[in-house]
């Protein structure tokens, strides 16, 4: 997978994810493209532990939203307590 694809993936699956998940996420472009690309990685690492080919396709960018909301939770769990 070419840079440049890997950027617009975790793009548009960060984006999802943000736009799915409920509450307020600020964070800019960048933050959402990591967030993407991250998710991407870890939804990618679920769908083996299950025995799930996510590659590429529409399954892999399910699993990479899954993947980045599973990360929003743990941004928000790690900057409620920090605020605290």
């Amino acid at each position: 997978m070419s840079f440049i694809w890997m950027i617009i993936v975790g793009l548009v699956a960060g984006l999802l994810a943000r736009a799915i998940k409920p509450g307020s996420d600020p964070m800019g472009w960048i933050m959402t493209i990591v967030l993407g690309i991250v998710g991407a990685l870890l939804g990618g690492f679920l769908a083996s532990l299950i025995g799930i080919n996510a590659d590429g396709g529409f399954t892999g960018l399910i699993f990479s939203v899954i993947g980045a909301i599973i990360l929003l939770f743990i941004y928000e769990m790690i900057m409620s307590k920090r605020g605290a």
